[in-house]
């Protein structure tokens, strides 16, 4: 109790026993979010309502209370305009523009009612309709324009100066489209850095789904070529001290090889060779008892289709090696021009998860045997190709890969050989 009390006053332990962690530098400031303008930055151009304020305390717009009344309803329904248009649960409903047609038969009415500097209250109407989102885009232009037109022309009639109509039209129109403006600028904002975030978790997704597959893929094949060769250094061992030896040589050589690999799949720059996995394939069956054929035919393929028929082989020969108890093993890579076409064909039972065997011959397209050939059948068709995997007569099981190797599908292929 002594020491667990030392250690939290020195640091080391908090008081529910995890370690702390101590501080490497100051901390770094979060990155700042621009929320733009809200719904009380709104609330100060109400002050332009003040001079016909002033008159109503003063007495010369007419019948003072009538002025009250006016300036009242029209300063509480500004209000519920804009803060319903900021209002998540109410921006999308139709109440805002109801709240805006109540709001424009008010402006209107004591506009005309009073006129002079009551028609400064036509920009706030533009400024609050500016914030509604039912009218963003074409249906706000025609309504900014039609609205600031009408109030150009009453002031202008109830006035005589045209520079106080021009100007009570201009004011109109732009406080709206500002207004509108920069709530969309903003509101795109959001949805960029929206995009950003979620392109950025893709990213990490796709990263992790890329090295459980290598990962998979690279130890499914080397465990199952260290067991296979394990068993027969056990098997030589008491007859033939030489052989047996030669077997654990291999062990040790696959081990490093898979250390290296394991290291590139990490690091994400892993390349494989359709040559080496053949050669590997071979000495996989060897070891397992399995008699090894393997023919190829045609020009050298590109590195990246190279690398996805590599794991297609690793994949097929460790199926072979761990559940189909075969005798016999055929490994056929035949190149054209524009397509390559991988066949692996043993005599034994196929894979155990696959369920093929009472399925009839060469009818089970797709993901078969497991989490291996599935991510194997997303990656060639992310590169144009196609994975097929059965059984392949009474008694044996067939993967069959075929690949473009067109200049046009490079891109693409390497992207997903990675």
């Amino acid at each position: 109790m002594r020491l667990r009390r030392r250690r939290q006053d020195a640091g080391g332990d908090d008081p529910d026993g995890g370690a702390q962690q101590p501080s490497c530098g100051p901390a770094q400031p979060a990155e700042r979010e621009e929320k733009g303008p809200g719904r009380y930055a709104f609330l100060p151009w109400l002050l332009m309502g003040l001079g016909a304020f002033s008159n109503t305390i003063q007495g010369k717009s007419g019948d003072p209370w009538l002025a009250g009344v006016g300036l009242l309803a029209f300063n509480s329904l500004y209000i519920t305009v804009v803060f319903s248009a900021f209002n998540p649960r109410r921006r999308d409903t139709r109440f805002p523009l109801g709240a805006l047609a109540a709001l424009t038969a008010v402006t209107f009415a004591i506009a005309l009612g009073f006129g002079g500097e009551w028609f400064l209250f036509f920009p706030l109407l533009s400024l609050a309709s500016g914030t509604v989102r039912a009218l963003r885009g074409k249906a706000l232009g025609i309504w900014l324009i039609a609205l600031s037109g009408t109030a150009g022309v009453l002031s202008g009639w109830w006035d005589d100066d045209p520079w106080n109509s021009v100007s009570i039209g201009y004011g109109t129109f732009l406080s709206g489209m500002v207004t509108a403006t920069v709530l969309s600028l903003f509101d795109t904002i959001h949805e960029l850095r929206a995009t950003r975030q979620e392109l950025a978790r893709s990213a990490v997704e796709k990263e992790r789904l890329r090295f459980s597959r290598d990962l998979h893929d690279l130890l499914g094949h080397t465990l199952s070529v260290v067991v296979v060769k394990a068993e027969a250094v056990r098997r030589l061992a008491p007859r033939n001290l030489d052989a047996a030896l030669a077997q654990a040589a291999d062990i040790e050589a696959v081990g490093r090889q898979a250390l290296t690999e394991i290291r590139e799949a990490v690091s994400g720059y892993r390349e494989g060779s359709l040559a080496t996995e053949l050669d590997r394939a071979r000495s996989a069956l060897d070891g397992a008892g399995i008699e090894p054929v393997v023919r190829h035919a045609g020009p050298p393929l590109p590195p990246q289709a190279e690398a996805l028929l590599g794991w297609v082989v690793r994949e097929g020969v460790t199926n072979a090696v761990r559940h189909s108890g075969a005798t016999r093993c055929q490994i056929e890579v035949h190149v054209d021009d524009d397509r390559a076409r991988l066949t692996i064909t043993d005599d034994g039972r196929g894979p155990v998860s696959s369920g093929a065997s009472d399925a009839p011959p060469n009818t089970v397209p797709g993901p078969v045997g497991g989490t291996g050939l599935k991510g194997l059948t997303e990656r060639l068709a992310a590169a144009g190709g196609t994975l097929r995997s059965g059984p392949d007569g009474r008694r044996g099981f067939r993967v069959t890969a075929e690949l473009p190797v067109g200049a046009a599908d490079l891109a693409e292929t390497e992207e997903w050989a990675r």
